[in-house]
This record gives structure tokens, C-alpha cells and sequence, in this order.
């Protein structure tokens, strides 16, 4: 029997990954609202839930299940859809305090000892609280794809990217705090609301991603995917797939997302935790806890162990235990490349879904993502970082690590860009040198 599964922001990237796997033939899966409704400019909850259940009404079928695998707003409007008709779904109330990154270091703290010192932070603040030290981070306490997070080294920077959170924040902490109303709250988050600031000294060491699911209360780890960053830099070069850390740590690791999750109370869904382990001298921190599993991994999943890692939070929305597969894909190993600029421009040529196609059909076990289009300029788009601007997203299997960088090299000869360099606050590009990437 065909089982219908609507994916809120269902695009085109995922839905090939999901509708060209057999074993995942019984589904039907139907878009759910668009990634530009979900995602770009100013979000309207009640708009939203209201569009999303005229879409399910009209439905000339069953809905057996609603699943998501983007981050806010997607990530609440789950559970919220989900309750109002019966279908399994993580509490809301948990799912908040994940979403929340002050609730969810309160509530982490509770229970594990990997975490940074931490602090809410008033928007007039000249200074950090005594007790904690620079380098540390400031972000609002609801953001997503690091939009808004800033590193900061003295008070200079503190209050400067204290001023530009306090300007930017009130566009996902207004929609935020409309869900906020529907639970409990306690005292000490309900103060500061959806649109506080966050500060929390730096984690160092190598970055990885424990991803896990939760079904009748009880986690459990599937896979660990490592993440590099472009040298001196906080932005992503890549994630690879499976993690080369020690098996020890792998387990800490592991062991430390059990006691979290079970503390936070999440049921019935996939999720992400990101750490970073420092070899030099063994000590971890936890970075963030989502509510999800990563979609930007889903391939990596694919190529290594047969089977995208959407297919655990299918299983969950139907109201049934995941069944893992491990290690029977094409590939020993895989990534996701990120490339990025490191400045300001204007895309004068791009990729298109042709020049994808023939890079695929040249380099087997490759596809990419292109971000940007002719005409863009890189300021304008969402979802950046706060230093880089992605560009392409390139995805690679291999039998090792120097088959991995040889294949991504072949790949990006095959995507050409061009750009026109701009100076901050140049919206025309008029002048300006011709950059290539």
C-alpha cells in the first residue's frame, strides 16, 4: 500500500534522493509549502500553519505522515501539524528547547559537563559577565545556518557584534516567540523571550556531528560525520562520512547524546548534536543540539551505507522503528564540499543544471548544488555565514581520502564562475575587477 508523506520545503535535491532509492518506493511524497515560503524574508507563523493546513485539507488522499528536515520554522511547524491530526511527532515543548540555544544549554548542563560557559546577554551590555573569557561566540538565542553568530576576541567586538544581533534578531525571534507561547516556559528563559543574545566562550578541536533517532523514548546513535573548516576560518570546507575519530571517542561521544536527548525529552524524531574534540587534550564540548537530522548529510549517507538518512525520520512519522543499514553503499566514503568566497561580488556566470548534469555523467559518483545565479550579489542572499559566501555544494564518493580530493578537484574544474568584485555598500559592481572562483 503507497503511504503519502508530505516534506515541508521539499526540494528538488532531496526529492531526487528520495524518489530514486527502491526500497523507498512505497512512499509517495508531496511538497509541503515552498523553501522560499519557509525560509526567506520575513516569517508569518500563523500565515504558515494556516497555508500548510489549507494544502492538507485539499489533499484528495490520505496524510499518513509529515516530516521535515529544515531547520526553523520547518522544525516547529512539525510537531504542530502532526498533534492536530493524530500523527506521531516529537513534543513540542522538547523540540523548543533545542530550538532555543539558552534553554537548551540550561537544559544540557543538567546532565553533562561537555559544555562551554555560557550567558544571556543584555543588549546594552558594554562587556561580558567576569566569569567568562575571550575568544567567545555571540548569537541570538534562534538563528540558524550560523547567520548572525559571531566570533569575538575583546570588548570592541563584543559590542559591535552585540549592536548587529540586537538589529537582526527580531526576524526569526518574533515568529519564534509565537511558538514560545504554546509551552511552558521557564522563569529564567521566559525573561529574555525569542530575541536574546547568546554568549558562550569558543570550543576548539576538530568539529564532528552524532546524528541518532529517538523511538519509544530510547536514542540511538547511527552515524558520526566529521566537519572541516577552510583553514583560519569558522566556515565549512566539508563533511565527511564515516567519522575518522578514535572508536573511543566516537562511543564518548555517543554516550553523551544518550543523556542529553533523554534530559531534553525528545521522542519520535531524528537529531543532530554537533561537538568539537580537542585531541591535544581529550576534552569535548558540545556545540548545538537540532532537533532533525542534517539533510546537507543525506548523501553522504546514501554513498556509504546504501540508504539517505531521511529514511529513519520516514520510519519515525509512520510510527515505526528505523532499520539501520550500515556500510552498504557504492562507496567506503563520502563528502559534502562547500566553495565559498571569502568576499563581496556580483555572480556574472554560474553553473547551471546542465553543466551539473555533464559534470555527473563525466565524474561517476558526484553531484553538486549550485547556490548563487548570474546576477546575484553574494550580500544579498540568505542563509550565509556571517564571513563566507557558499557558492556550490558538491557531493563526492570514494574508496579513500585521496580519491575523495582527487574527485572533488575534477569536479570543480567543471563548474565555472565569474564574478565582479564589489566594495561594501556597492550595489552596482560598476568598476570593478573581474574575479574568477
Amino acid at each position: 500500500m503507497t503511504e503519502n508523506i508530505f516534506v515541508l520545503g521539499l526540494d528538488e535535491h532531496n526529492r531526487a534522493t528520495l524518489e530514486s532509492l527502491p526500497h523507498l518506493s512505497q512512499y509517495r511524497f508531496h511538497g509541503l509549502l515552498t523553501i522560499d515560503e519557509l525560509q526567506y524574508g520575513d516569517i508569518d507563523m500563523p500565515a504558515l500553519l494556516d497555508a500548510a493546513r489549507r494544502e492538507l485539507d485539499a489533499f484528495d488522499g490520505s496524510v499518513d505522515a509529515i516530516i521535515g528536515y529544515w531547520d526553523f520554522p520547518v522544525s516547529t511547524l512539525v510537531p504542530i501539524l502532526c498533534a492536530e491530526r493524530g500523527l506521531p511527532a516529537a513534543p513540542l515543548e522538547a523540540v523548543v528547547k533545542c530550538e532555543h540555544k539558552y534553554w537548551s544549554r540550561l537544559e544540557q548542563s543538567k546532565v553533562i559537563d561537555a559544555v562551554p560557559r555560557f550567558a544571556e546577554i543584555d543588549f546594552d551590555a558594554e562587556r561580558p559577565p567576569e566569569d567568562m573569557r575571550y575568544p567567545m561566540w555571540l548569537k541570538p538565542v534562534k538563528s540558524f545556518s550560523s547567520e548572525l553568530a559571531f566570533r569575538v576576541t575583546d570588548d570592541e567586538e563584543f559590542r559591535e557584534a552585540l549592536a548587529e544581533i540586537r538589529d537582526g534578531a527580531g526576524r526569526l525571534g518574533e515568529p519564534f516567540e509565537f511558538v514560545l507561547d504554546r509551552v511552558e516556559v521557564p522563569e529564567e528563559v521566559a525573561r529574555g523571550g525569542a530575541s536574546a543574545c547568546l554568549a558562550e566562550e569558543e570550543g576548539t578541536g576538530r568539529q564532528v556531528t552524532v546524528e541518532g533517532y529517538v523511538y519509544r523514548g530510547e536514542p540511538r546513535v547511527y552515524g558520526i560525520v566529521d566537519s572541516e573548516c577552510y583553514p583560519d576560518t569558522s566556515s565549512f570546507l566539508r563533511y565527511v562520512y564515516p567519522s575518522s575519530l578514535p572508536e573511543r571517542v566516537q562511543k564518548r561521544l555517543a554516550d553523551l547524546s544518550v543523556k542529553v536527548i533523554r534530559q531534553i525529552g525528545l521522542d519520535s524524531v531524528t537529531f543532530n548534536i554537533e561537538y568539537f574534540w580537542d585531541p591535544a587534550t581529550d576534552e569535548v564540548t558540545l556545540l548545538e543540539v537540532n532537533p532533525r537530522h542534517s539533510q546537507s548529510h543525506a548523501k553522504l549517507f546514501e554513498y556509504v551505507d546504501g540508504v539517505p538518512n531521511h529514511e529513519p525520520e520516514i520510519r519515525l512519522a509512520l510510527g515505526r522503528e528505523p532499520e539501520l543499514r550500515s556500510g552498504g553503499g557504492e562507496h567506503a566514503m563520502a563528502a559534502k564540499w562547500f566553495l565559498r568566497r571569502f568576499s563581496d561580488g556580483i555572480v556574472r556566470a554560474a553553473p547551471d543544471a546542465a553543466d551539473v548534469a555533464a559534470m555527473e555523467r563525466d565524474v561517476p559518483g558526484t553531484t553538486a548544488r549550485p547556490v548563487v545565479a548570474p546576477g546575484d550579489r553574494l550580500s544579498d542572499l540568505p542563509g550565509q555565514d556571517s564571513y563566507s559566501y557558499e557558492l556550490v555544494q558538491v557531493f563526492t564518493g570514494a574508496d579513500d581520502e585521496e580519491d575523495l580530493r582527487r574527485t572533488y578537484e575534477l569536479c570543480l574544474s567543471r563548474l565555472h564562475f565569474e564574478f565582479d568584485d564589489v566594495e561594501d555598500g556597492d550595489g552596482d559592481g560598476d568598476g570593478a575587477s573581474d574575479g574568477k572562483e
